[in-house]
């Protein structure tokens, strides 16, 4: 499409904050594209023309700004996009010092804002802020029209204060709170507006669903159960979708389905390295072709910089890259990876026969890693809506013994690779437990079995599975070396 022809990469510039944001919220609607780039606070609006406007979050505050959004805030209604998520106006970089270099919090708003496609206008419809050098109000990470009551559902769970879900008057701004509750994302699911609950400030904990015929909401608190039998651990919450009348939810290393309504929720383990980050958080899902269109990115959160021992934890539980970040095509019974690309598939949107990603090389990084500008190159990539059906990426995931330890592995989806293989480089003899099940609604458990590891390198090929299958060793992987070769 030629509107595409006008886009191009963001090299870093100006934009005080922690490492890097990403291109955000990105929407196709009604000829327009619109996407927010953080860390530079700046909303982008195209038509087939070209560049229609830039947005640099003036109307919350002075200028130099930072943020935007880094959840993929957005929803189109009509001829309008609301799109919302966090800036600081100003921003107040403080700069470097003995342990670092931090951000003042004092200007940090979380806001939603309206384009009008026909008099190509932005209007500020609502922010919030705290005034605190330390602390923020919660960002908005999702906006989810309700066309019953003409309403805004507006979720907040990254920030100190005002997490939950918001009712926002379209026209006036007015916001009252529904339920409490850290919720980051949802997606609007038959008659109702369902959001994850997290433990703030990453596992899932429970599902609330908003009722949007009548004013009123139930909450569950829930504990998935894995398909493979074996627990799960570090599931951060993704984003959600619906599709087939179940809720879909992503997380870091797997994905729970649930029947609101019949109360099951199950674990269906999903691409699981345990000592990695490898997962779909800080992205988005897109509802495709019948199936949904999601990312498991590689490396979203990072620390450069140490002081304290938690830092140092959070260093060697965040550094590993063992795997490309994977786009994966999920079609109960099937999942298909449709492609694998670098650090950060930050957002994704489908508009014509197209799929667009919006693409990054960099994490957001922690507390003392400030800077005075973006520290990623952030771009996009096209692909033609073909790969859905089309011919299977390659590529290898590698994982040292200790990233793993005595945690289950793998969920990996076979049925689509012609020569799968599992290599294991081991200096004593050990058995790994295998599971096989099937991505169906709900879940069906397949078969089990046993691979003796010897000494030395050992080569198992995988072929003759045709499901999902994960893996957990007998004796905790410690200085063992397991690749798996997907081809």
């Amino acid at each position: 499409m030629s509107l595409l022809q006008h886009l191009s990469a963001h090299p870093p510039r100006y934009g005080p904050e922690w490492g890097s944001g990403g291109i955000f919220g990105l929407k196709y609607h009604r000829g327009v594209l619109y996407y927010t780039l953080a860390m530079e606070a700046r909303a982008y609006f195209f038509d087939h023309g070209g560049l229609r406007r830039v947005y640099e979050f003036e109307k919350v505050g002075p200028k130099p700004v930072s943020g935007g959004d880094t959840y993929n805030a957005v929803e189109a209604v009509d001829g309008r996009i609301y799109f919302g998520g966090w800036v600081h106006a100003p921003a107040v970089y403080r700069g470097r010092h003995a342990e670092g270099a931090t951000i003042d919090f004092r200007n940090k708003y979380s806001h939603v804002h309206v384009y009008d496609i026909e008099d190509d206008r932005v209007e500020l419809l609502w922010k919030e802020g705290l005034q605190d050098p330390e602390r923020w109000a919660c960002e908005v990470s999702e906006i989810i029209y309700n066309p019953y009551r003409d309403e805004l559902l507006v979720a907040r769970a990254d920030g100190h204060e005002n997490h939950g879900v918001f009712s926002l008057d379209p026209r006036t701004g007015a916001a009252r709170r529904v339920l409490e509750g850290f919720a980051l994302k949802g997606a609007h699911h038959l008659e109702y507006s369902c959001f994850v609950l997290n433990q703030h400030p990453h596992d899932v904990e429970g599902v609330a669903c908003v009722d949007m015929v009548e004013d009123k909401h139930f909450v569950e608190r829930i504990k998935p159960v894995p398909v493979d039998g074996w627990p799960a651990s570090r599931v951060w919450a993704g984003p959600v979708a619906s599709a087939y009348g179940w809720l879909f939810a992503f997380t870091r290393g797997g994905l729970i389905l649930g029947d609101i309504f019949g109360g099951e929720y199950y674990f269906v383990r999903l691409f699981d390295i345990p000592g990695s980050q490898l997962g779909p958080t800080r992205t988005n899902a897109v509802a495709l072709g019948g199936g949904v269109l999601v990312a498991y990115n590689s490396y979203t959160y990072g620390v450069i910089k140490t002081v304290t021992e938690e830092e140092r934890k959070w260093k060697r539980l965040l550094g590993p890259v063992t795997s490309p970040s994977l786009l994966l095509y999920v079609a109960p019974p099937s999942i298909r990876v449709v492609a694998a690309l670098g650090a950060r598939i930050t957002s994704i949107e489908s508009l014509g026969g197209e799929i667009l990603l919006g693409t990054n090389t960099m994490s957001n990084t922690q507390r003392h890693d400030a800077s005075p500008f973006d520290q990623g190159t952030r771009g996009f990539v096209i692909l033609n809506h073909s790969v859905l059906t089309g011919s299977t990426p390659a590529f290898t995931i590698v994982a040292p013994g200790w990233t793993i330890g005595a945690s289950a592995f793998g969920g990996v989806p076979l049925a689509q690779f012609k020569e799968p293989r599992l290599v294991v480089y081991s200096k004593r003899g050990n058995t790994l437990h295998v599971r096989e099940y099937f991505p169906t609604l709900p879940p069906t458990p397949g078969d089990s079995d046993k691979i003796k590891v010897k000494p030395g390198k050992n080569v198992v090929d995988l072929a003759s599975y045709s499901g999902v299958v994960s893996f957990k060793a007998e004796q905790p992987l410690s200085s063992e070396l397991v690749v798996l070769e997907l081809r």
